[in-house]
């Protein structure tokens, strides 16, 4: 055999990962090949691979036998959308995907490179876990790996798709990276396995019920997003791509868009007369935002606050809001690290934010106390405050209290803060103020029904609307709500030159 036919001999059994057998296991699974994957998400004809010959180095337990070309995880890059990423794909029909030395070199090797041109890296994880016949050094392969993935926050964008199983450390790289996708019934994410957890605890749990896409994008909040199979993974990865800049240095992407009539009429009627019937935040946006344009983050999890990105006028943005269909949209433990995370990612990547306020306040009850409600909603009130992005809110109803300070108020700097005529901004809401501050004459009343009736239409008719916090200049504008995507588009383009420096430090101690 010449060279050239030997290189090409080579190319192929590259090409073959763990061979036919293991890949029509893998298929009757429902599940793609590393490369397959990397087929569906990079533009035609644009991959190249880098190590495709790299083996592994182990001399124990017959592994110098059993030597295949890439070992176990493809990696390359090329564009997505025309935009140049990075990407590490695992092969499960390689040692099941299991992470060894030279497996864990490849992942760092395009990591560096991501780094060193500002590009996004895209991780498919679809592994075993630690190659136990290594030891020590595949634990090493994963440090290396994590240290990378914290020296690359908030530089480029990591994604990762969780294609299959990923236990044990192996969890901790992607719950480094920006977002997590999982797809049903096919991948799995836990730190100790189902057969640990009957040992340790007595649990009968399985793979799915413990660390399944569903327990994970409803119940922990540990992914993002969820897809019924990997080709809609595979997608949904693609259009979170479309909102966010290359890295850090770049502004987020625009799309041409002409400026015509725009002007929402369906606006003026979404919020009841009732200030305590509810109503979905998700119609709002969906009208001031570009058609179509809406892309939920963490839609199953603390749905009492909807996070996500959004086009207006072309612009990439980012949505916070709360939703008053659910909980009331109060804040709690749950909804303020899930609008803190969103924030501080939107921070990072130079998304402006635009924020939908209706909040009665933070949730009450031991368990929020018992479990830190105070430190965890300081995390959204410190992403907020931290975040030099243009930033905008719209007061739709109720702003009650601490909560009315920590959605973006103007006080921890807000550019611009809009409310509608229905607006209420208080330390609280109106029958509760009434009960503190006319209690002797409430209570020395005859009907005393009727009196409390009487002062709550005194405080509400004094404080519940913004004008007391327009006169304060707390608010900027008072507008009708039909006007809403006119005022955000021109006070959007106005803000787009912003710049903020903030005091000289290593970085501040975020009350994790």
């Amino acid at each position: 055999m010449d060279k050239r036919e030997f290189l090409l001999d080579m190319r192929e059994k590259a090409q073959e990962g763990g061979g036919k057998a293991r890949i029509d296991s893998q298929h009757k699974k429902g599940k793609l090949t590393a490369r397959e994957r990397i087929h569906f998400l990079m533009d035609e004809g644009s991959f190249e691979e880098i190590g495709a010959f790299v083996q592994h180095r182990s001399k124990d337990f017959g592994m110098e036998s059993q030597l295949i070309p890439g070992d176990g995880v493809v990696t390359g890059y090329g564009t997505v959308n025309g935009r140049m990423v990075y990407v590490f794909s695992q092969d499960f029909t390689v040692f099941g995907g299991s992470l060894s030395e030279t497996h864990a070199e490849k992942i760092c090797k395009i990591m560096d490179l991501a780094m060193k041109n500002g590009a996004p890296v895209i991780g498919l994880n679809d592994s075993g876990g630690a190659r136990i016949q290594e030891g020590v050094v595949s634990l090493g392969g994963y440090a290396d790996i994590f240290y990378r993935n914290t020296l690359a926050s908030g530089v480029v964008p990591q994604l990762s798709a969780i294609m299959g199983p990923c236990a044990g450390g192996a969890v901790y790289s992607p719950a480094i990276t920006d977002y997590i996708f999982m797809v049903e019934n096919t991948s799995y994410m836990f730190v100790t396995g189902p057969n640990v957890v009957k040992t340790v605890t007595h649990e009968e749990v399985s793979s799915e019920d413990l660390g399944g896409a569903s327990v994970h994008s409803a119940k922990s909040g540990v992914a993002h997003f969820t897809a019924a199979n990997e080709v809609e993974c595979i997608r949904q990865l693609k259009q979170i791509l479309s909102y966010v800049p290359q890295n850090c240095e770049e502004q987020a992407p625009f799309v041409p868009y002409t400026i015509s009539d725009e002007e929402r009429p369906k606006l003026a009627d979404l919020v009841p007369e009732n200030a305590n019937q509810p109503y979905d935040i998700r119609e709002v946006i969906e009208e001031v935002a570009d058609e179509d344009s809406f892309f939920e983050v963490h839609k199953n999890y603390a749905e009492n606050i909807v996070v996500g990105f959004a086009r207006l006028a072309g612009r990439s943005i980012g949505i916070v809001a709360n939703q008053p269909a659910f909980l009331a949209g109060v804040l709690d433990i749950n909804s303020s690290k899930k609008a803190a995370r969103f924030v501080r990612f939107c921070d990072s990547f130079n998304i402006p934010l635009l924020v939908f306020e209706d909040v009665p306040g933070f949730l009450p009850g031991t368990d929020q106390e018992w479990n830190a409600i105070i430190t965890n909603g300081a995390k959204l009130l410190y992403a907020f405050c931290e975040a030099t992005v243009p930033r905008v809110t719209v007061i739709t109803r109720k702003a009650y209290g601490g909560a009315y300070d920590v959605m973006n108020s103007k006080h921890i700097g807000a550019d611009m803060n809009f409310a509608w005529p229905t607006a209420e901004i208080a330390v609280m809401g109106a029958k509760g103020a009434a009960e503190i501050i006319f209690k002797k004459e409430i209570d020395a009343a005859e009907d005393k029904n009727a009196a409390l009736l009487s002062k709550e239409k005194e405080y509400g008719d004094l404080f519940a609307n913004p004008y007391r916090a327009a006169e304060r200049g707390f608010i900027d504008e008072v507008i009708l709500p039909e006007e809403t995507r006119t005022k955000l588009i021109k006070a959007f383009k106005m803000l787009e030159n912003k710049a903020v420096k903030l005091p000289r430090k290593k970085h501040g101690n975020i009350p994790l």
